[in-house]
């Protein structure tokens, strides 16, 4: 990789800054298949993140109490379903390179599992603009809230707790949520919707390990249990209530312990 002239990390910030969100899913996209093909370089020194990624001006982003009620109809329910979905994929894509270009002196192997993740989410992103489109809608036809970014903005400060709570606590719910709303969408006749699902619920559960991944090898580093270390970030940033229920076999899958979900259970 060092005969590359790739910096990940500057590269990662150039996509993140992009507004236009068709062009950053492409253009993240464009910059794995260059990592693969041809390396890259990793430089350490600190990278000037903005606050807030790049983003179009639509959709508005409003509270998530005011955003008005899905309804399951064939005219524009479970569209407006598709479109909440599409807007954490542009999310996620965000995050992704956002913890590529903040964070320094991690393993190599963090920037290659979060530039896996950044591709699969704008996978996930095009693919849900262009559903919406055949529908005869587009990404930011509709409100949409900014909880998700709201939250890696608290955690821009530290790595591990950017693991612990953005991966998996948030993106871990869509783990938990998934299965419901394919059937949702199954039963308002929206199979293609469904596949889409179908991927996005399995290389979720690979993006949620990632975040398992590095938060174990972070309390490792810190001489840090990271059970009580978990359960101390929930309380302190979600007053210790995580929704459920939960799909215990998907976050299984994602690393999570039998002491985790049975805390999670117990403080439901």
């Amino acid at each position: 990789m060092a005969d590359s002239n790739i910096d990940i990390r500057i590269r990662a910030l150039q996509c993140l800054l992009i507004n236009d969100a068709a062009d950053k899913a492409l253009q993240t996209r464009q910059l794995a298949v260059e990592c693969r093909e041809q390396g890259y370089v990793i430089q350490h020194q600190p990278v000037d993140v903005p606050a807030i990624p790049g983003r179009p001006d639509k959709p508005d982003l409003v509270s998530p109490r005011d955003l008005p009620r899905r309804r399951n109809n064939q005219q524009t329910g479970h569209t407006t379903l598709i479109h909440a979905i599409c807007h954490i994929e542009f999310n996620a894509i965000n995050l992704a390179l956002d913890a590529i270009a903040r964070f320094a002196n991690m393993p190599d192997d963090f920037y290659r599992d979060w530039l896996q993740v950044a591709d699969e989410e704008a996978k996930h992103f095009s693919m849900l603009s262009a559903h919406l489109q055949l529908a005869g809608y587009a990404y930011g036809d509709f409100p949409a809230h900014d909880g998700l970014w709201e939250m890696a903005q608290k955690t821009h400060h530290d790595p591990l707790t950017r693991m612990a709570l953005v991966p998996r606590v948030l993106e871990a719910r869509g783990l938990d949520v998934t299965p419901g709303m394919m059937n949702k969408l199954r039963g308002s006749g929206d199979l293609a919707a469904v596949e889409i699902l179908e991927v996005i619920l399995r290389e979720e559960i690979g993006h949620v390990s990632i975040g398992t991944r590095w938060f174990n090898y972070l309390c490792e580093q810190r001489d840090l249990e990271p059970t009580s270390t978990f359960t101390t970030l929930l309380k302190t940033y979600f007053n210790g209530e995580i929704r459920g229920p939960f799909h215990i076999a998907a976050r299984k899958q994602a690393g999570f312990t039998d002491a985790e979900l049975d805390w999670l259970e117990l403080n439901r």
